[in-house]
């Protein structure tokens, strides 16, 4: 997908992230996705899956809330199309996977986790919930407004879902490494590696911390503190990578998802990468586009055709408020 900047070939890119997940890839606030002036917003999307047409629709509306169809059927919320199509998208922004803080790459892999592993896609879910039920607990008792033993019943629930999100965190994480490794290595970072180093919290260890909860008034200890090292050799690439380099760590991660999820259901994912190929070099161009071809459907946006890294099936042209085949 070519276009002058300015023209929306972002903004298509982020259309087709809502119209196959639910929601934007830039922003949580639906109402930032309706055209200033205008009630409501649409996406529309037909294709095919695993021989099978698919039809998908997304219906954004100031006052009524977002709705979404499946083959023509309403689906209780829009996010629920995440659980029938894969997408998996590279943005400018997503650097901060890589350079951000740890809450970016708990999210950025708490996301990777429930696409790799549905069956245990809501567990991020149900512990953030149990800790901030554990959390109210503790300020109301803090403040002499509730009994310490309000506090335990939510305790349990912390450690057994922080067991299980641990684990589930190690599987996801075992199962992206090795083709981590190997595509962040032919994209020129050598000896790349994963590390999450969580343990999982006992209801014992979360007691003998009660005093110090009490009085912070929050869960000190469990899978929401942890952290996931992105490195090459010994250096950690948050601290110790240069911008290109924290590029091509996000690029090896989504190319090594995207085989992940390839073998893993019964189609690839989408892929939409915008803008990714302003900062490599030639080389790095070329291996990039040796696995794009592989990967399945991909969209690729340029500013011309010379940006981009392989000879498209269908080049789609952008201007401002169109969008057609050349």
């Amino acid at each position: 997908m070519t276009g002058a900047n300015g023209a929306g070939k972002t903004n298509l890119l982020e259309s087709l992230h809502v119209g196959t997940q639910g929601f934007s890839p830039r922003t949580r606030a639906d109402a930032h996705l309706v055209r200033l002036g205008a009630e409501g917003a649409r996406v529309a999307l037909t294709g095919a899956r695993a021989g099978r047409t698919l039809s998908l629709e997304v219906i954004l509306q100031q006052q009524a809330g977002k709705r979404a169809k499946l083959n023509g059927a309403p689906l209780r919320s829009a996010e629920q199309l995440r659980s029938e199509v894969s997408t998996l998208v590279f943005t400018p922004d997503r650097l901060a996977v890589v350079k951000g803080g740890p809450a970016a790459r708990r999210a950025y892999f708490d996301r990777t986790l429930a696409r790799m592993l549905p069956s245990r896609a809501s567990l991020p879910v149900q512990y953030a919930a149990a800790v901030g039920q554990r959390n109210a607990a503790l300020r109301r008792a803090g403040a002499g407004f509730g009994p310490r033993e309000a506090v335990t019943p939510w305790t349990a629930q912390v450690a057994q879902l922080g067991q299980e999100l641990v684990a589930a965190r190690r599987d996801a994480i075992a199962l992206l490494s090795a083709a981590f490794s190997e595509r962040a290595g032919e994209l020129g970072l050598p000896e790349s590696s994963l590390l999450y180093a969580g343990e999982p919290p006992s209801a014992e260890a979360l007691e003998a911390r009660l005093e110090r909860d009490l009085e912070r008034g929050v869960t000190g200890l469990g899978p929401h503190l942890d952290d996931v090292a992105i490195r090459s050799g010994t250096r950690e690439l948050r601290t110790l990578g240069s911008q290109g380099e924290q590029r091509l760590a996000v690029l090896s991660l989504l190319l090594a998802e995207a085989e992940v999820l390839a073998d893993r259901r019964d189609a690839p994912p989408l892929v939409l990468l915008d803008d990714v190929l302003s900062e490599l070099d030639a080389d790095r161009r070329r291996t990039l586009a040796e696995r794009i071809g592989g990967l399945g459907q991909a969209i690729v946006t340029a500013t011309g055709t010379d940006g981009l890294p392989l000879e498209p099936a269908q080049l789609i042209e952008v201007t401002p408020g169109r969008a057609a085949p050349r």
